[in-house]
């Protein structure tokens, strides 16, 4: 009987080099593919390994523009919070990619090695996969001396595992890819404007450079903020399961990106929109996390999420500045919510007068009036 065909995920890491060899070993034919996220990595060298380690063929994709313009972009409108994945069994991941089949197409059969008794007795964990790697002559970057795991891609770089997981100890200094040091970022700051066309960057100047298009100004974010180290972070999150995990990344572009599309909105964005919006952002978030990118809900959410953004259109001042982006100014042409007149404190140049404050005043503490007599009634203390 002709060996089975499989389709690998394969970037070329500890994990993926060391499945590739074992499936291979097992008997079936293997086809390496690799989505080119924007991981700063040789492609050439990774097929060349792939080959070398038996594979029949790599194909390498590019899709960047698409992760930029189908959910980088989304994130920025409602303001997510990036949290990244767990590489083993107890991960999200495994998830996501079968949930995502399930929607594209149910027939595929899934062969996960890491749920797999014959694969996961013989490796119980990192060191046991390093032993395999020396045994068949794979190279891989993770080694004893820096045992842990990453995980690039255009957006961020992700780090845990290994020592990280003693989650007193702070990351070795020679770990982090994409940010510098902020302690040795630059002593001169950083000037720069972003513009938003419906919450989402047009166009980005800094220096005598305007970029427009939205993977590159995104690779421009990411420039200005990684030699200004923005974008650090060092966290203990929550797993699908359950269980937590520690998790280091540098995610330089997105940071400057959604601190400024935060600051926009202040000026723009209806604040009982805004409310509806970020409470929307948590579900968009959590589909987005949980793998349930192809699901009705996000789809809803998503719809939802954009109208909130017809209006918030303008453009943000920046200042990058060793590990931070600071707003120095923004303006909008198509706000009406913000006026200089109406919220000055040196003029009475508005809609209403002073007295009207009594009436919004009375109105808003009836309820606390009438609260505060059933508590003196009932002999309860007005703040326990």
């Amino acid at each position: 009987m002709a060996p089975e065909r499989v389709c690998l995920a394969y970037s070329g890491g500890l994990d993926t080099s060391t499945i590739l060899r074992w499936l291979v070993l097992e008997g079936y034919q293997v086809v390496c593919f690799l989505a080119d996220c924007g991981q700063e990595e040789d492609f050439d060298a990774v097929k060349e390994k792939a080959q070398k380690l038996g594979a029949e063929r790599m194909i390498i994709q590019d899709v960047q523009q698409e992760l930029i313009d189908d959910l980088v972009w989304p994130a920025v409108q409602c303001n997510a919070v990036y949290e990244d994945r767990s590489t083993d069994a107890l991960a999200r991941v495994q998830v996501r990619f079968e949930l995502a089949w399930k929607a594209c197409d149910p027939t595929l059969k899934v062969i996960a090695p890491w749920r797999m008794p014959e694969f996961y007795n013989r490796f119980a964990g990192r060191a046991d996969l390093l032993k395999f790697a020396s045994e068949q002559n794979i190279p891989v970057s993770s080694t004893p001396k820096a045992p842990w795991s990453m995980d690039d891609n255009i957006i961020h770089c992700s780090y845990e595992a290994g020592i990280l997981e003693q989650t007193e100890l702070e990351p070795p200094k020679d770990m982090w890819k994409r940010t510098v040091d902020p302690m040795q970022a630059p002593d001169k700051p950083t000037p720069f404007t972003i513009h938003f066309e419906q919450g989402v960057p047009v166009k980005l100047e800094v220096g005598d450079k305007t970029i427009t298009g939205s993977l590159e100004i995104f690779k421009e974010a990411n420039e200005i903020g990684r030699a200004n180290g923005i974008g650090r972070v060092d966290i203990v999150e929550s797993r699908f399961i359950g269980l937590k995990s520690r998790g280091c990344y540098d995610t330089p572009g997105l940071t400057i990106l959604r601190q400024a599309h935060i600051d926009l909105e202040g000026l723009v964005l209806d604040s009982k929109v805004r409310a509806i919006r970020d409470r929307l952002t948590q579900d968009w978030s959590a589909a987005i996390y949980n793998g349930m990118y192809f699901s009705p809900e996000r789809e809803l959410v998503e719809h939802a999420i954009k109208f909130s953004q017809r209006q918030v259109e303008g453009k943000v001042s920046l200042v990058a500045y060793k590990g931070n982006a600071y707003v120095v100014g923004r303006s909008s042409e198509t706000s009406n919510l913000y006026s200089a007149d109406e919220s000055s404190m040196d003029t009475l140049d508005m809609n209403w007068t002073p007295q009207d404050t009594s009436g919004f005043i009375a109105i808003q503490g009836i309820r606390l009036e009438k609260y505060g007599a059933r508590k003196i009634k009932d002999g309860e203390p007005l703040a326990p």
